[in-house]
């Protein structure tokens, strides 16, 4: 819309030294437009105010016009090549806690950076920015993280307007919706074993495995050399027991229906390393947040079961934060004794028997999680485990837990000078890693600790490291005996967010293989909202590339959606046998990327049957909807001639012809994803 202050406007782009064409320009500010459309990792993007609903200020200086967002954020602007002239200041928003936000704006036109401010903080003065735009079909604002994540990152673009010639209305770009697409075809009703082909276990601990097959139900499991020690429900396919010494043994599973039989070799490795495959399952947390109970988890365990994900291998049910009391909070039933006379962690009223939940979890041959804090409270400021570490760890082995997320949150270094309950660090691998990582002991202390508690409890606990990424984890996280730990911050369902995290995965792969796996967080696929619960933001396209991504990365594939609204299309993605055997594979190799430009990457990996695992991705952020050809010569790929199969791992076909010279991956859709496997 053409301002009814356009002369003023006008004379003051004149004094900023850049003018348009005309003296009757049309000038539009940025708050007038419809600024739904902005993307966004946190909050909605607020015309004249910040993101939390308060006056714009920058460096004490508060600014009546702009637009309050949050990093990451994008909003593109369509201008079709018309000249324009951009003006605009942008900072963090002073109601940030000082010097905690950061990030960068950015002003691109199509594919080329036009203006960065470079990192700013919480603080800083507003900066300037005024650009003469000329022949750009796409003007995009960008609002990145920086030093710390996403965290506290209240960003604005403050004054901001766009002067140009004529009556073209000015509209922020929303690229079309795509639809839903199903690659992967229906599960076959004969049986079909799937999932790893490798299980690790301690002598002397339980023994707890189902074995996952598709197909007709009812359906009859045998084991052939099954080991002493070990016993089989026929029915279920559920194996349990104990096994008294170290050792590996091969056995067959085999499972039988009215309209055939599969048989598949397995590996039990009884030993001192467990999660020899990335753990597979659901967590709470991307779907139900602080509103997590007993019942929606007895609920989720059940759905995990019928909907047949249990069939895929997906094993662990993992309970995020909300389950123990949280002294501030204003529901009465999270009020109470946060921990007994003995010093014992109290559940909260939304549970009734933990040791009798995670039963119901094992009696289905699922396994159970929980989650807690080296902080005296976790991120939701509920109880943790601080100074009651072991006590913690006795209570968890009495209710049965399989898995423990351990959250950084509210833990501090100088917390160690406060302790009640003497530790003897000698019997942690702390002072030797200190040794090696000074830099580092800080964010070692409490890992160290947790780590050697759980390896020396009288059951297998996953002990998964949250440290968003810290202090270099990949290199230390195994030596504390995780299993697990994150390399990011938390994931969203944006695709900012996830190629924000994404990026961090580059050069991680050296620190990854069986026992120890790098963690970039739960997975961002079907119908989720931390607590209410909506569909994915992420494009059909996207999912297809996040789960891709997780899957060569041998991620812990931890489903975050609502199981209980399991459409055909989520399915589609989260249950195709083929994908997960890539995540599965017992060689544990982790992909690399050998190929990255602003529009395409391609990812490699080898596989223990020595083929090999390509996924060509388009990442393109020109907002064309042209699908792009992605190709790299064979050599590249250590083939040194045509190979002999090449396999869709998404449709599960096999091609019927390909190049001699090059792996060419055509039509891979914005955002998309093409994945083969591919035999010399």
């Amino acid at each position: 819309m053409k301002s009814s202050w356009t002369g003023t406007m006008v004379l003051a782009l004149m004094l900023a030294g850049f003018a348009p064409t005309s003296a009757n320009a049309t000038v539009v500010r940025l708050e007038d437009l419809d600024l739904s459309k902005v993307a966004q990792e946190f909050g909605a993007a607020t015309a004249n105010n910040s993101v939390n609903g308060k006056p714009l200020t920058v460096a004490k200086k508060v600014y009546p016009n702009g637009m309050g967002s949050h990093a990451k954020s994008v909003l593109i602007i369509q201008l079709d090549k018309m000249p324009v002239k951009f003006h605009t200041f942008v900072g963090l928003d002073d109601e940030t806690l000082p010097e905690i936000g950061s990030a960068e704006f950015k002003v691109i036109g199509d594919e080329t950076e036009l203006w960065s401010s470079g990192i700013m903080k919480t603080g800083t003065p507003a900066k300037e920015c005024t650009l003469d735009v000329k022949d750009v079909s796409f003007l995009t604002l960008v609002i990145d993280p920086a030093d710390n994540g996403n965290c506290y990152d209240h960003a604005n673009w403050l004054d901001t307007t766009f002067t140009y010639d004529g009556d073209k209305v000015l509209k922020i770009f929303s690229p079309k919706k795509e639809e839903p697409y199903i690659l992967t075809p229906k599960t076959p009703e004969k049986p079909r074993i799937n999932g790893a082909k490798i299980f690790g276990v301690r002598p002397g601990h339980a023994f707890l495995y189902r074995i996952p097959a598709t197909g007709k139900r009812p359906m009859e499991f045998d084991v052939e050399n099954l080991p002493e020690g070990l016993k089989l429900d026929k029915e279920t396919g559920i194996i349990t027991g104990k096994l008294a010494q170290k050792g590996e043994t091969i056995v067959t599973f085999v499972a039988k229906n009215s309209l055939g039989t599969d048989k598949r070799e397995f590996k039990i490795v009884c030993g001192d390393r467990i999660a020899l495959t990335p753990p597979m399952g659901w967590n709470s947390w991307n779907c139900f947040g602080g509103n997590l109970s007993e019942a929606k988890a007895r609920t989720a365990a059940k759905v995990m079961v019928d909907s047949g994900l249990i069939n895929y291998g997906y094993n662990f049910l993992n309970l995020d934060d909300y389950w123990s009391m949280k002294p501030t909070s204003e529901d009465k039933d999270l009020l109470g004794e946060e921990r007994d006379a003995a010093g014992n962690i109290c559940i909260n009223k939304r549970f009734k028997d933990m040791k009798a939940l995670y039963d119901y979890f094992h009696s289905l041959g699922l396994k159970g999680g929980i989650y807690s804090s080296p902080g005296p409270y976790t991120c939701g400021r509920c109880t943790a485990s601080y100074d009651h570490e072991f006590l913690d760890v006795k209570k968890f082995e009495e209710w049965g837990v399989d898995y423990i997320k351990y959250d950084w949150c509210t833990y501090t270094p100088d917390m160690e000078k406060t302790r009640t309950r003497k530790i003897d660090w000698s019997k942690t691998p702390l002072e030797e890693l200190a040794a090696q990582y000074p830099d580092f002991r800080p964010n070692i202390v409490p890992y160290a600790l947790m780590g050697s508690i759980l390896r020396n409890a009288n059951r297998d606990i996953v002990f998964s490291l949250c440290q968003y990424g810290n202090a270099d984890v990949w290199k230390w996280g195994d030596k504390v005996y995780g299993n697990c730990w994150r390399t990011s911050g938390d994931i969203d369902d944006t695709w900012s967010n996830i190629r924000n995290i994404w990026k961090k995965q580059y050069e991680l792969y050296p620190y990854a293989g069986p026992g120890h796996w790098n963690d970039p967080d739960m997975l961002a696929v079907g119908p989720m909202g931390w607590g209410n619960v909506r569909p994915c933001r992420l494009t059909p396209s996207e999912q297809y590339s996040h789960y891709t991504l997780w899957a060569i990365l041998n991620s812990p594939l931890l489903l975050g959606c609502d199981l209980t609204k399991l459409d055909e299309f989520t399915m589609n993605i989260i249950a195709n046998n083929e994908v997960i055997d890539i995540n599965q594979d017992t060689l544990g190799q982790q992909a690399k990327c050998i190929k990255a430009t602003k529009r395409e990457e391609f990812w490699t990996r080898n596989m223990e049957d020595g083929s090999i695992v390509i996924a060509a991705f388009n990442v393109s952020e020109s907002y064309k909807t042209d699908p792009l050809t992605i190709s790299v010569p064979w050599n590249t790929l250590g083939i040194s001639q045509k190979p002999s199969r090449v396999r869709d791992v998404w449709r599960q076909q096999d091609l019927v012809s390909y190049d001699e010279k090059d792996c060419i991956c055509k039509d891979v859709p914005v955002h998309g994803v093409t994945l083969l496997r591919i035999w010399k």
